[in-house]
């Protein structure tokens, strides 16, 4: 059935009606903030409000009238102010609970460890009661370290308690999922909060250390007797200071073995001993010179040490009497070094100084010693074998990967394109030579002649190339100072051998006598050969020079063309 309201209709649409002496229509407030938290207003009497009624009042409230009692007191009562509230997120920020403590972690199937311990930080925040553990990092552990359980809270049993400040104390266990921690102690602000709060620490408890870090730990080394010597003053008074001296080293008594030159070298700064063999230019050695590096060598070692053998087991510090000190090194006497003889014969003025100011007593008689030097042997450069040119067959003797020849750059440069023509025969003893003509090209550029035959008709000769660019020895020129034909020896009627072909110049080009002229001044050219240039080609004396045509003809001798008469 529909509500009925007070006018006795049904609570239906179009049957309620509202107050109209009403005139505020807010909802009222029950709650004010103070200090960032909501509390109940209490309403006062006006409009539209109720007055407190006594139902309202909280128990403390009530309890505080009853309690309370009347003073009599003259002039107004004076009341203390109220304290500020503050949070426990407020007060107890950035204080945290330090302790230190440790956990045994079982070692299996290791036989130099059974049980690791490992050292923990127990950190508790007051702000929210949240804990974590860290364990410190140790350097080349092998171990995960750090933070091993994050910060929150932790749980104490199983019906979802967790751990309190007030559970936490000295000289307890902590177990935390399953593991447990053994708290040793604390830190000074630890033990003033929990002293303050009321809580009676135990006594600390040291940590125990692990025994396989204390195994691995090695012993301090100890000495019989501690050594007074500054090495600090040796080295800033004796660095780079050596004494050397010149040796021969016997070895003379092993197989196919001969004596040999070395310089020993000993360096004040760290009284150690460098030995170094001099190598001859072409002694088909090794090039190895350190013959022993640069260590401290001893003289004496101890008789229960001498059973060892030292070329496989190195001599420990603990097992040498004395070492080799500049004492030891007498020039002009031999010495023993790890079972070699050397010879010290001289040392140089340092040494000498050295010995003079320092070990006057220490004799020095440098000795004269014959070394064994070889003699000089003469290159001996064998004779051309005809392949290619003497440059380049000079220079498989030279070295043993051959390297090209060097060029003349700027004349190449200079001369390029410059070449000197002749007319030339053959002269043989055999008929069928008679007749044949030749052009002979000098290349001014690099000294190369290359000669080219003209085809005549009938003859059965095919004319052609008859010798590539090259440059032509004159008879009897060596390989060690060969002598090469240039300008200055063709002359006309001239006789020019080019391996064993014997040729005659008959003539020559214009731009022959007109370049010799222009270098004549040069000492280079005779005055035979201009005399004979001029006969043949019809002119009694030199032209001027301010008459010499600069832009010649370039002719090559691939064109077939006998020069100019």
């Amino acid at each position: 059935m529909a509500a009925h309201t007070t006018h006795g209709l049904p609570f239906l649409p179009g049957n309620s009606f509202r107050d109209t002496t009403k005139s505020a229509f807010h909802r009222p407030q029950t709650l004010s903030y103070k200090n960032g938290y909501a509390l109940p207003l209490r309403p006062t009497v006006g409009i539209g409000q109720q007055p407190l009624l006594s139902e309202h009042i909280i128990q403390n409230e009530m309890k505080q009238l009853s309690s309370q009692s009347p003073t009599l007191t003259y002039g107004t009562l004076r009341r203390s102010p109220p304290l500020d509230f503050v949070p426990a997120h407020v007060a107890y920020d950035k204080k945290v609970l330090r302790f230190y403590g440790y956990f045994q972690q079982e070692v299996l199937h290791s036989p130099e460890e059974h049980v690791r311990v490992r050292p923990m930080e127990i950190y508790y925040y007051l702000e929210d009661d949240s804990m974590c553990l860290m364990e410190p990092e140790v350097e080349n552990s092998g171990i995960p370290q750090g933070k091993l359980i994050k910060r929150h809270r932790l749980p104490r049993d199983q019906q979802g308690e967790h751990y309190h400040w007030k559970d936490l104390n000295l000289a307890m266990d902590l177990s935390v999922y399953g593991t447990v921690y053994r708290i040793t102690h604390c830190d000074p602000f630890t033990q003033e909060f929990m002293e303050s709060q009321g809580i009676v620490l135990n006594d600390p408890e040291p940590t125990p250390s692990d025994p396989y870090t204390s195994h691995r730990t090695q012993p301090q080394r100890s000495y019989i007797t501690p050594s007074d010597y500054d090495n600090l003053k040796q080295f800033l008074t004796k660095d780079r200071k050596v004494l050397r001296f010149f040796a021969l080293w016997d070895d003379s008594d092993s197989l196919y073995g001969e004596k040999r030159a070395v310089t020993v070298q000993y360096y004040l700064v760290d009284d150690s001993v460098e030995i170094r063999e001099v190598l001859k230019p072409n002694s088909g050695r090794d090039p190895f010179p350190v013959l022993l590096r640069r260590q401290r060598i001893p003289k004496h070692i101890k008789a229960a040490s001498q059973s060892f053998p030292s070329c496989v087991l190195e001599v420990s510090p603990q097992e040498v009497q004395e070492y080799y000190l500049p004492k030891d090194f007498k020039v002009g006497e031999e010495l023993r070094l790890l079972g070699k003889r050397f010879l010290l014969y001289d040392c140089d003025e340092f040494t000498r100084r050295y010995y003079e100011q320092h070990h006057p007593d220490v004799p020095l008689k440098p000795l004269p010693v014959d070394e064994n030097t070889q003699e000089d042997y003469r290159r001996v450069i064998p004779p051309y074998n005809g392949f290619g040119s003497l440059e380049d067959s000079l220079q498989n003797c030279l070295s043993l990967i051959p390297e090209p020849p060097k060029k003349d750059l700027i004349k190449l440069l200079e001369n390029d394109h410059k070449i000197l023509r002749y007319a030339a025969r053959l002269d043989s003893q055999n008929p069928q030579d008679e007749g044949r003509r030749f052009v002979l090209s000098y290349f001014l550029s690099n000294d190369m002649v290359s000669i080219f035959e003209t085809s005549r008709r009938n003859s059965g000769i095919i004319g052609g190339k008859f010798l590539e660019k090259t440059r032509i020895p004159k008879p009897g020129s060596t390989a060690e100072k060969p002598e090469y034909y240039g300008p200055a020896d063709f002359a006309i009627g001239a006789t020019v051998e080019v391996f064993r072909h014997r040729f005659v110049l008959t003539d020559a080009d214009q731009y022959v006598l007109s370049y010799l002229e222009s270098v004549a001044g040069q000492d280079q050219i005779p005055e035979q050969t201009l005399s004979s240039l001029r006969q043949a080609l019809g002119q009694s004396k030199a032209p001027d020079s301010n008459h010499i045509p600069q832009n010649l003809p370039e002719a090559t001798p691939d064109e077939g063309l006998p020069p100019s008469s």
